[in-house]
């Protein structure tokens, strides 16, 4: 894996280095899906560094935005997400992890999916939320820690 730019647009596109296109931030981002049905499970970040520890790994790691911290996903939950393919789009400025979600949940809030509310079409005004596939898989207040 090299963050190196490239010659030509046939490197990224055509070629078979990986060379994630990081944003201004160090980040890239990462759609994470289930391997048996194709549900998106999440959307996250990904630094240099938690895209080379799930290639190494074989489970998915994320960088947080908002603790600005490298993080295994599963690692307070035990939730962890056993990476069977990672890829990498046209040109290399999004990741795709293809996973076993592991305890059912990929979402804090306790859902399988942190996709659980719906906007429905059609709407006048201010659209309101509707709660799909919302079922808690585990109650977070019991697995993660209080936050201060």
């Amino acid at each position: 894996m090299t963050t190196q730019t490239p010659n030509k647009a046939d490197d990224v596109e055509e070629g078979t280095v990986l060379r994630p296109r990081f944003d201004a931030a160090g980040l890239v981002t990462c759609v994470t899906t289930d391997a048996t049905n194709g549900d998106v499970l999440m959307v996250a970040h990904m630094n240099l560094e938690a895209l080379q520890k799930t290639v190494a790994s074989g489970e998915a790691w994320y960088f947080s935005r908002s603790r600005k911290a490298l993080w295994r996903k599963g690692e307070t939950s035990g939730h962890v997400q056993k990476v069977r393919e990672i890829r990498i789009d046209c040109d290399q400025d999004a990741v795709w992890l293809r996973v076993e979600q592991t305890g059912g949940a990929a979402c804090h809030t306790g859902r399988r999916s942190c996709f659980y509310r719906a906007a429905p079409l059609g709407q006048k005004g201010a659209a309101k939320l509707e709660f799909r596939d919302a079922e808690k898989t585990f109650d977070p207040d019991k697995v993660y820690p209080a936050k201060v």
